[in-house]
């Protein structure tokens, strides 16, 4: 996968938010907004020394979406060192093969890059903790938790995952 080909394709968040129906523009601005990350999650974002790419495949429409792509913004604006391209899911269906979650391909998938386009790692979806809750077949703690992450409650829990990926743990 040319991964420097797709994220030249990739657009910004503004032009995601441009694209998005009313109703989901105003949630994901709204997450966006009541983002407020712990002085632990700001110093790590901080302390990033390098180039990272973030190619997003995402679809403005979906709830997933609507909660993690707007954490990704908050960070590459705190960081400075983190560029991102969104693409859409539409189309690029072939090429999250190798990124399912329960057998299919997801969003949000986000595929975390070098400074060279060599892959780092990647987050399908939803949160490990949220997806543990799943696996265990508890499902009103999954309803809950699903709920909780779409209403943007998970942002620290999301950034924390992203920021394991960019530091290599």
């Amino acid at each position: 996968m040319d991964f420097k080909k797709l994220f030249l394709k990739g657009i910004d968040f503004e032009d995601f938010l441009e694209q998005a129906d009313e109703n989901s523009r105003k949630k994901i601005e709204d997450i966006y907004g009541k983002i407020n990350f712990n002085d632990k999650l700001v110093e790590r974002i901080n302390e990033i020394n390098k180039k990272v790419k973030v190619l997003v495949f995402a679809e403005s429409w979906c709830p997933d979406c609507i909660a993690a792509v707007p954490v990704l913004i908050k960070m590459a604006k705190t960081s400075g060192v983190i560029d991102y391209a969104i693409l859409p899911k539409e189309g690029n269906e072939e090429l999250l093969e190798n990124y399912k979650y329960d057998g299919k391909p997801r969003i949000p998938t986000f595929i975390f890059l070098d400074e060279n386009y060599r892959e780092l790692g990647n987050y399908v979806e939803i949160p490990a903790k949220i997806k543990e809750i799943y696996e265990k077949g508890m499902q009103a703690d999954y309803i809950l938790a699903r709920r909780n992450y779409r209403n943007g409650l998970y942002s620290d829990m999301i950034a924390e995952e992203f920021l394991n990926i960019i530091e290599g743990r």
